[in-house]
């Protein structure tokens, strides 16, 4: 099979014939349609001090992605060869305290797709079964099917974050207006939040954004947080954050911005350590909840039940190429002016 390669730790991929996995008894075997780029497949490629430290190459990355069932071993019982799929790219021990207790996106031995174990840039990939979701009914209002099921991963972690607490007439402030923060803010409009403001320093997302329907998309190097708040006519300061972004800044701006007892889900990694007024954290009473991955598999659900209740997230899919102009593709999304990049595994 025709495959995406890292193969040795060292920058760069290889556009390489692989041998096709096998599925052991519990497996799935999937023809992979289409994969989405995510920033950890940037980190690979290049081969950083974060992918040294996290990437067991040589292996086949990619983790988001949507395919069809070719096979399926001997102990499957709810997944059929045919059914189109997506994965949850988080393999777990099913034994530790947290899998057994229920709380398995909290597996203290996680191995992940694309990242541990060869992934999904690939013609074929084998997942266990309890890592597959089915999508028996997967309603989309615009765009198309299969690019939506390719980004169900980063779907989920925009589902975690923006949930994670109650957002029903709530402010909500996003910082990052990448294709997972502008998820965020349409889950969050979905879902019956009053004000949604996000900021960025990249003008096409936060043009994405203002389509995607945010009431404010601020550059916040041209316009502070406050100033925003004003322009909205909001007296407390926000009552939910999303820090997406990892940028340093980001989190003490989104501080200095909350109502008292204001809630923050913080996704974004941070390169470098936050300097942050705790004693601010302490005197406002200010939560602040961190978030990996998505929750096995409340989120998968809940992912659905919004596509077919009218979620629209379609539009945050903003090229999609041939695999095999993969190159191309990775260096549209370093750019990051770009929503989400999607990799066509059917023209090869």
């Amino acid at each position: 099979m025709k495959a995406l390669f890292k193969p040795a730790a060292s920058p760069g991929f290889e556009f390489v014939t692989r041998p096709e996995p096998v599925p052991g008894p519990g497996d799935v075997k999937i023809r992979v349609l289409r994969t989405g780029i995510c920033g950890t497949d940037l980190h690979i490629l290049a081969w950083d001090s974060w992918a040294a430290g996290a990437v067991d190459a040589p292996l086949i990355p990619g983790h988001e992605f949507c395919g069809e069932v070719v096979a399926v071993g001997a102990d499957v019982r709810d997944v059929a060869v045919g059914d189109f799929v997506s994965g949850e790219g988080h393999i777990v021990c099913n034994t530790c305290r947290n899998c057994r207790a229920g709380r398995r996106h909290l597996c203290i031995r996680t191995s992940s797709l694309g990242v541990n174990r060869d992934g999904a840039f690939a013609e074929f990939v084998v997942i266990p079964e309890s890592n597959v979701w089915v999508h028996h009914q997967l309603q989309i209002a615009d765009g198309d099917a299969r690019d939506v099921a390719a980004i169900f991963d980063p779907f989920g972690n925009a589902v975690h974050t923006a949930l994670s607490f109650p957002v029903v007439g709530e402010d909500v402030l996003i910082t990052g207006a990448g294709p997972i923060g502008l998820m965020a803010a349409a889950i969050c409009r979905h879902v019956g939040a009053r004000f949604i403001v996000i900021t960025d320093v990249s003008a096409p997302r936060l043009e994405l954004a203002r389509r995607m329907g945010v009431n404010l998309a601020v550059d916040i190097t041209r316009e502070d947080i406050a100033v925003a708040q004003r322009r909205l006519g909001m007296v407390e300061g926000f009552d939910v954050a999303l820090e997406m972004s990892g940028h340093p800044s980001a989190l003490p701006d989104i501080v200095a911005n909350l109502n008292h007892g204001g809630r923050v889900a913080m996704l974004g990694l941070p390169s470098q350590p936050i300097s942050l007024d705790w004693a601010k954290v302490v005197s406002h009473m200010i939560t602040i909840k961190g978030i990996y991955g998505r929750e096995m598999y409340e989120s998968w659900y809940a992912m659905s039940a919004m596509l077919r209740s009218g979620l629209s997230i379609s539009a945050v899919v903003t090229d999609r190429l041939p695999a095999r102009e993969w190159a191309d593709a990775f260096e549209l999304a370093r750019t990051g002016a770009h929503g989400k990049v999607v990799l066509d595994w059917t023209e090869l």
